[in-house]
């Protein structure tokens, strides 16, 4: 059973992975045709009604009448850091390059992690610290190349920065929230509620005419985005009910690697020329990335290892 968890947990956390990889380079893209409040909107109202269809044919949807207020409460809280993030994340790539983003969020997967052991009491191993250490610095080294403030557009590169910690502390809190009501709601239904709070709370701040001046290219970068909330935010909540939120987060650093191997490939391609621009990776960055990966690869197998040896002592 143990095992199986462990593999179940890792299915979710990548594809969630894989799925957030790529979403930079379609938020860029439609910065062209759509701004950040009606983009977010439109993912929500596609989400909601998938996932109600869902949730409907599986019988799950009355576990929102055992809800209590506090639990009310939390869900509403989710539903206004989730939205926070998502706009403010679009927002900054109207100052950072995708890659460069990708970089700073990657400190809400600390956020998250020390979020778990502060409110769930979950413990980090001296052996996980110095992995999420690792991590922090493979991440420093293989960004390095964008961290210089002070060349031309620093300012502008620094207001991106801001916004994107912002988004980072935004989306670890509903990861919390998410996970403090897996006892009284699937995951599935936690992103239901905050799919129609959302398209509820940010209506009035849309603007729904950018609709009527979409083009097919648009409208298919568009679906492809509310596509990509539905499947990465419901494999990431699968993953946190199978796995610790330390052992969660430790996969997330993986998602930027994944985001600059595609960026490069388009790039090489020679699609969208003009947005999306190839990153650069000397020796330095490549060292970052075989320390990125060591780490999250022990951080993964050590679980894995020590859940194989309690099944085999008990044949």
């Amino acid at each position: 059973m143990q095992q199986s968890s462990e593999r179940l947990g890792l299915f979710f956390i990548s594809v969630a992975v894989i799925f957030w990889g790529i979403l930079p380079i379609a938020l860029k893209l439609s910065g062209g045709f759509i701004d950040a409040i009606t983009l977010t909107w439109f993912r929500f109202a596609v989400a909601l009604v998938v996932s109600f269809f869902i949730q409907l044919a599986f019988g799950q949807l009355h576990q929102f009448k055992q809800l209590t207020r506090q639990a009310w409460l939390k869900l509403g809280l989710a539903g206004v850091v989730l939205i926070s993030n998502y706009v403010s994340f679009v927002i900054a790539l109207k100052y950072l390059a995708p890659g460069t983003a990708q970089l700073n969020f990657q400190t809400a997967p600390f956020f998250l992690a020390f979020g778990g052991m502060l409110f769930f009491k979950e413990k980090l191993s001296a052996f996980q610290l110095t992995c999420f250490a690792t991590l922090a610095l493979g991440m420093l080294l293989f960004f390095h190349p964008y961290l210089h403030f002070s060349r031309e557009g620093g300012s502008s590169i620094l207001i991106g920065v801001m916004i994107i910690q912002f988004s980072a502390m935004s989306w670890a809190s509903y990861a919390l929230l998410q996970k403090s009501l897996l006892t009284q709601l699937s995951p599935n239904n936690v992103l239901l509620f905050i799919y129609a709070f959302g398209i509820v709370a940010m209506a009035p701040f849309s603007h729904f005419e950018h609709f009527t001046h979409m083009n097919s290219g648009d409208w298919s970068i568009a679906i492809f985005c509310a596509i990509n909330t539905l499947v990465a935010y419901g494999c990431f909540g699968q993953a946190m009910r199978y796995w610790p939120t330390a052992q969660v987060s430790a996969m997330v650093p993986l998602t930027p690697l994944f985001s600059f191997a595609l960026t490069a490939w388009v790039s090489s391609m020679g699609w969208w020329s003009d947005i999306i621009h190839h990153n650069s990776i000397d020796a330095l960055s490549m060292f970052g990335i075989a320390l990125i990966i060591s780490s999250v690869m022990l951080m993964q197998l050590l679980p894995l290892y020590r859940a194989r040896r309690r099944f085999a002592a008990t044949i």
